[in-house]
């Protein structure tokens, strides 16, 4: 439940237990990051090696050599660290819109989870500099675009790292200014990278994986407003409830379905406004008579989805790799195809809720299809109503097929052909996300037609669901039934039930009284 992940004030990052709800608790609700101490003893040996190593001035990639296909090229142990700041500086390449704070915090929160592992050869200071940034609210200005997701999200890694130097840009309290102003401000010493930091820094999939999460999280509460929102189109259609009752979906045990099934059932307890089969019609059209399918296989595309997020926020996704045993070995963890084909997967199993949604919208609109006035208006002509809520939809939902075509198929040589096939997870985890943000208006609006439908029923005496009378409650404190066309403008109207989305002011609601299963 959110009120659970709201609860979280701190993490310890270990490397290996960080979860979902913690990184979003940091992101979005502020909680505390700390170095377990027990990963304190794992950095300073993994930084021991690698000292060694540019002692002796050993070959090692990344290390004592160039980058990519410069590898080839030897750097003397003077140049080391000068090579570190050269590669900070060259790769901040990104364009576009800066990321949200929120991803901003979970891209230095997975790299940081990243580096406490002690296979990067990191020294604590450049860690603790990280940590820090995340508590006191130091955001660097990271564009959103440049990432081939491959040899790490190098571009905006790069952006990441430049205020730690003292270079580039950052927010702080809420205004952009200099890295360096920023630093000081919050009362962070900037840093000078040594032998391997730069590369520690940029080469994994930390930006990816960020955006990717916030996608998966935002979809997973999506999911669970998707049943809501289903049942009450479901109320105002006086739909058939037989359709949940769990002796039908235990023959086909998918989880998701089952799940959806029985937050169905929960959230219909006690409605009058359902009907059983036979009463009023036979079946019911696939957007009612098959929520548990259709919502139920999104479930389970997100429950495969997450299962790879948790392996990713978890993981050394560095190269070279520094080994305990003094082994340094480069290889392609950095790779995002592992998350890469999941987000695209991501992207078709949010897509779907909202082209159902649209669906049940039309349903309800339609004079030929519900019964209702055309448009859910009682003087339809002189007023359109919420005629042009579906045209929006339907926009959106246009907009998210073209978004949920894969970019995971796609790659573009690198590196002088060195890096031959990358991953293109980087758009495929933003891509994700856009969905998301094209879901919760289409939501919202099934929301907001669904309770005007039902208060047009009103006059029958019908009585709602435990789930969706609390549902509906929460909507009508932000809007009411919409009379004429006169005193509204719809997009106000619409904005209001969005944010109650967002925000998950009707989730919370509706979990007190009914707990809904997912995962």
């Amino acid at each position: 439940m959110l009120k659970d992940v709201k609860s979280i004030k701190e993490v310890v990052l270990d490397g290996d237990t960080l979860t979902l709800e913690q990184l979003i608790a940091i992101c979005r609700y502020g909680a505390k990051v700390s170095i377990a101490p027990a990963a304190v003893d794992k950095i300073k040996a993994s930084r021991a090696i690698v000292d060694e190593i540019v002692e002796h001035e050993r070959p090692v990639y990344g290390i004592t050599t160039g980058f990519a296909s410069l590898a080839r090229v030897s750097v003397s142990k003077e140049d080391t660290a000068q090579l570190q700041e050269n590669l900070v500086r060259t790769h901040c390449c990104g364009y576009g819109k800066p990321l949200s704070k929120e991803v901003t915090r979970a891209v230095m929160t997975i790299r940081a989870n990243a580096l406490v592992k002690g296979y990067s050869g990191v020294r604590l200071s450049t860690v603790t500099t990280l940590v820090d940034m995340i508590n006191k609210g130091v955001h660097p200005y990271i564009p959103e675009k440049g990432s081939v997701g491959a040899s790490g999200d190098l571009a905006p890694l790069a952006h990441m790292a430049l205020p730690m130097l003292g270079l580039g840009r950052a927010e702080y309290n809420g205004t952009v200014m200099s890295g360096k102003k920023a630093m000081d401000m919050a009362g962070i010493p900037t840093i000078r990278l040594a032998a391997k930091e730069g590369l520690g820094l940029l080469n994994g999939t930390s930006v990816l994986t960020a955006m990717g999460s916030f996608a998966l999280w935002e979809g997973m509460q999506l999911l669970k407003v998707s049943d809501i929102s289903a049942a009450l189109s479901m109320e105002a259609q006086r739909g058939i409830i037989d359709v949940f009752d769990e002796g039908l979906h235990i023959m086909r045990p998918h989880q998701g379905q089952l799940d959806t099934a029985y937050n169905m059932r929960a959230l219909l307890n006690g409605s009058t406004f359902v009907t059983h089969q036979a009463e009023i019609r036979v079946q019911d059209p696939y957007s009612l008579r098959c929520i548990p399918q259709i919502h139920g296989a999104n479930k389970d595309t997100l429950g495969y989805v997450k299962s790879k997020v948790d392996i990713e926020i978890n993981a050394a996704t560095d190269n070279p790799i520094v080994l305990p045993d003094g082994r340094v070995l480069s290889g392609g963890n950095f790779h995002g195809e592992p998350v890469a084909q999941p987000f695209d997967f991501l992207g078709i199993g949010l897509a779907e809720i909202a082209s159902v949604s649209e669906r049940r919208t039309e349903r309800l609109l339609n004079n030929a299809l519900s019964g209702f006035p055309s448009y859910l208006v009682k003087h339809p002509g002189l007023n359109s109503g919420f005629m042009i809520t579906q045209y929006a939809q339907a926009a959106l939902v246009s907009e998210n097929k073209v978004l949920a075509h894969p970019s995971s198929v796609d790659s573009i040589p690198t590196g002088e052909n060195q890096e031959d096939l990358v991953s293109m997870g980087a758009y495929a985890a933003r891509k994700a996300g856009d969905i998301a943000f094209n879901v919760r208006r289409v939501v919202a609006t099934e929301i907001m037609a669904a309770c005007q439908a039902i208060d047009l029923r009103q006059e029958q005496g019908l009585k709602l669901g435990l789930g969706t009378q609390t549902a509906y409650d929460v909507v009508r404190q932000h809007n009411s039934f919409i009379e004429n066309d006169k005193d509204i403008e719809m997009f106000d109207e619409l904005e209001k039930v969005t944010k109650a989305v967002e925000d998950g002011s009707i989730l919370e609601a509706v979990e007190e009284k009914v707990p809904l299963k997912f995962f």
